[in-house]
């Protein structure tokens, strides 16, 4: 049951990146300048992304769990 900490591993990695993706994009966002209403639809497609990220990063960490357990 190694394999299955170690896909978790990388599966939880990945949600871990989309999340600092979130961030750094973000921020640009802040810095750009842009009126309201396109602010407000690229934050909006950023907290979609940041959810599904989560999403990712936590059943990553369930199949870690799962493997620790199983071995």
């Amino acid at each position: 049951m190694e394999i299955l900490i170690w896909i978790g591993a990388a599966i939880s990695m990945a949600g871990v990146l989309g999340l600092v993706w979130c961030v750094v994009h973000v921020m640009k966002l802040r810095k750009s300048g842009l009126d309201d209403e396109t602010m407000r639809s690229r934050m909006q497609r950023a907290v979609v992304i940041n959810f599904a990220a989560l999403a990712v990063s936590t059943l990553g960490l369930m199949l870690v769990v799962l493997g620790i357990f199983l071995s």
